[in-house]
């Protein structure tokens, strides 16, 4: 399938520390440093002629691809090539996204680069480097911020706690070399054990991407960003290193961020049969959180933060301007994987550790959240390929277990300011998964059933030992007051069978058509399972709740066509899932606490669909179109309304013109062309938008490029995302998070 036509379609978190473990920023100072040694004391050396990249997920063979054409003895590798031709013989939706889309665009967040996928939305929540709102076929909508219903991996390691749960913010999109989509089922393979699916970002090597990078952008609303990377190679070794740091001001009033990341991987080819490769990385990620406005409120002034509950009762929700409402998130990672080919045989093994310190300042209903601690993955996968031409192996299985421990700390939040602690607990969770698929060829068709497992327990003691629990009475006059306390302890154990059938065509060369029955389950998350209650937008909580809930599960049917001819390329895919016990999670009227219940049932039904022609030598149209209707069944309090926070139609579209080799121009617009429900009941909406954006690019030569870009070209006024709510109890609900207005960024990038 033609690249150049085709946009890359194909398709506990906290415990103290403990001994024997060292604080996280020596292991992080530590591992960056031998990181940085084995980078600077390999030479230069001719480079391999491709993207590759380290084992980017357990279920991928490339591990052991030997680059066409590259040097004896290289380490081993993982291609975009190699990746993208296993995700378009997969019989589901998949897709592949190499940095090459992201050319030219500015201020990158997790949204920008994941909602060129079809199938895929993610949309700013409150702007710069936040955990923007991100779904896949509606699982994890409806949290404030998303935090499950994915499984975010880097390098096929997962950056998701043993829980489930994840900061997705923590990423740069930027310093990846490619990144891989798995939407619902064919994540099973990976290790999943969500509904949504899975996205792997897969980061350049020493041998893919030799030599050294500089690029440093800015713009509106206090932009900046630079990154720098170097990799190189020698015989049978390779390093890469890679640094980046962004901050803004931000659209609104108290809506800063920061992030700086780095991330090295060093990879060694043992002998002509087992490869490896280690890697570590640091995320220190910090943003202001400005709440949500009224949608008169937006519009008047969506620069604002959200300023209270005015008098009467009007406009109820959150006091950013006075709670300070704030997310701080430090993450140090180190893993390694191993591969060994043996004839038709190939063996993988993955271990990592990742260690959270992660401090939420919610407003007052809620107060600050402080979770810190470590998670150990250990990920093993056999596959059988007696046909090393064929892009899936005969059979395949999987096991991935991730256990972690954390302590978690609640505390009262005044004006901004950490006051008296009011509950602390210890975490402990783990979540095995084992699957295991065949791939059996018969003439032009391919068969493939699967069977995966999955186990989890989440073990909450709580530890606060007193008799009553502080809290404020009142944050406008500082008055304090008691509760009685409670014991929140729990233990909470899930499991499941997950079958699948599949069934893939190949039509023609490049096209093929497939069709797939699969069943999922995802397990509640603590975040789900504990919550705070009882807050209100100027009290702070009374309590707990400790809810047990079940795990959310569905049934998916789902038919796809993927293809080229001529100048066309497309990927479509059509789905209708029942679900049973969907976590649905909804803030309350007020604006304070959040609720997780499970929903009796629920139905799924979504078209998803990427494509491109080239209309002229020189122009390029491309588009992504996602469909979605999520619906309760005949529930008891929403009937068969739909579910809030999903729009029924996300329109992505880009023109690009290419003036001359050198120098490209591209139009683009978002648009959301209906109202979007914020509450269960449908009693409130986001209103339609359309956001025009342009962009361009120009490369002098092999060493120099710059790029200008321009974001809502027309200042419009709109909801990037909403709170999502069970029912609200006003017209002038704060449920509303504004998008950016009209900003223009620029850059320069050197490579040597």
């Amino acid at each position: 399938m033609p690249t150049e036509s085709l946009l890359s379609w194909s398709c506990p978190t906290a415990c103290a520390t403990t001994p024997g473990i060292p604080p996280r920023r020596a292991l992080t100072a530590a591992v960056s440093a031998l990181a940085l040694t084995a980078a600077l004391g390999l030479g230069a050396t001719d480079a391999l002629a491709q993207s590759a990249a380290p084992g980017a997920t357990v279920t991928l063979d490339e591990l052991v691809v030997e680059a066409a054409g590259g040097q004896p003895g290289a380490p081993a590798t993982t291609t975009e090539a190699e990746a993208r031709r296993r995700l378009e013989a997969t019989p589901g939706g998949t897709a592949v996204v190499d940095h090459r889309r992201l050319e030219a665009r500015s201020d990158v967040s997790i949204a920008d680069s994941l909602n060129i996928v079809p199938g895929v939305i993610a949309n700013s929540f409150l702007g710069g480097n936040d955990q923007p709102k991100i779904h896949i076929r509606g699982s994890g909508q409806q949290t404030n911020p998303t935090e499950r219903g994915l499984l975010i991996l880097q390098d096929g390691l997962p950056l998701n706690r043993a829980d489930g749960s994840y900061i997705v913010g923590l990423i740069d999109p930027r310093m990846a070399d490619f990144f891989e989509v798995y939407r619902g089922y064919t994540a099973n393979r990976l290790g999943a054990t969500v509904l949504g699916g899975a996205i792997n970002f897969v980061s350049p090597t020493g041998s893919g991407s030799p030599g050294a990078e500089v690029s440093v952008e800015g713009g509106s609303y206090g932009y900046v960003r630079t990154q720098v990377q170097g990799g190189a190679r020698k015989g049978d070794y390779d390093a890469f290193v890679q640094y980046s740091y962004g901050q803004r001001d931000g659209y609104r009033t108290w809506n800063g961020s920061d992030r700086t990341v780095f991330s090295a991987n060093a990879g060694a080819k043992i002998n002509e049969n087992i490869s490896t490769r280690l890697f570590v990385g640091y995320t220190d990620l910090g943003f202001e959180i400005p709440g949500p406005l009224s949608w008169n409120r937006m519009m008047a002034d969506p620069t604002q933060a959200a300023p209270g509950v005015q008098a009467g009762g009007a406009e109820p929700g959150p006091n950013a301007l006075r709670d300070k409402p704030r997310r701080d998130t430090e993450q140090a990672r180190v893993g390694s994987r191993t591969t060994a080919t043996f004839g038709e045989h190939v063996f993988d093994l993955a271990l990592g550790y990742t260690y959270t310190d992660d401090t939420f300042r919610f407003p007052v209903g809620t107060g600050y959240r402080i979770t810190e601690g470590g998670d150990f993955t250990t990920s093993a996968r056999y596959a059988y390929r007696p046909d090393k031409t064929a892009a899936l192996p005969l059979f395949e299985t999987t096991a991935m277990y991730v256990v972690g421990s954390a302590d978690r700390t609640y505390a009262n939040n005044l004006r901004g300011s950490r006051t008296t602690t009011y509950g602390t607990n210890e975490l402990e969770a783990q979540t095995l998964s084992v699957w295991s698929g065949f791939n059996v060829p018969v003439g032009a068709f391919t068969i493939s059933p699967a069977l995966s497992y999955m186990m989890a327990t989440r073990d909450n003691t709580d530890t606060w030992g007193l008799a009553t629990r502080p809290r404020i009475t009142n944050a406008a006059t500082g008055a304090t007051g008691s509760v009685a306390a409670t014991d929140t302890s729990f233990s909470r154990s899930y499991d499941a069978v997950n079958p699948s059938l599949a069934v893939l065509y190949h039509v023609a060369p490049n096209n093929v058509v497939f069709a797939a029955v699969s069943r999922t389950f995802e397990a509640p998350t603590f975040d789900d399972l504990l919550e705070a209650t009882g807050g209100t937008p100027n009290a702070s909580p009374t309590g707990f709740k400790t809810l047990d809930l079940k795990g959310q599960s569905s049934i998916t049917a789902e038919t796809g066509f993927r293809g080229a001819w001529d100048r066309f390329a497309w990927d479509v895919v059509t789905y209708y899932s029942w679900l049973e016990n969907e976590l649905i999670r909804t803030s309350n009227a007020a604006g304070g606490n959040a609720s997780t219940e499970n929903a009796d049932r629920t139905r799924h039904f979504g078209v998803e669909l990427g494509g491109s022609v080239r209309l002229t030598d020189q122009l390029l149209a491309r588009v992504t179109y996602t469909f979605q209707d999520f619906r309760f069944s005949d529930d008891v309090l929403y009937g068969d309304n739909r579910i809030a926070g999903a729009p029924r139609h996300f329109f992505l579209g880009a023109l690009r013109y290419t003036v001359d080799p050198r120098l490209w121009v591209e139009g683009e617009v978002q648009w959301v062309p209906d109202d979007v429900p914020v509450d269960n009941a449908g009693t409130l909406f986001s209103e339609a938008f359309a956001v025009v954006n342009a962009r361009a690019q120009y490369k002098h030569d092999a060493t120099w490029s710059g790029y200008v870009e321009v974001r809502n070209i027309f200042d419009t006024t709109y909801a990037a995302s909403t709170l999502a709510l069970g029912r609200a109890s006003r017209a002038d609900q704060a449920a509303f998070l504004p998008g950016d207005g009209r900003a223009v960024y620029g850059g320069i990038k050197a490579r040597f």
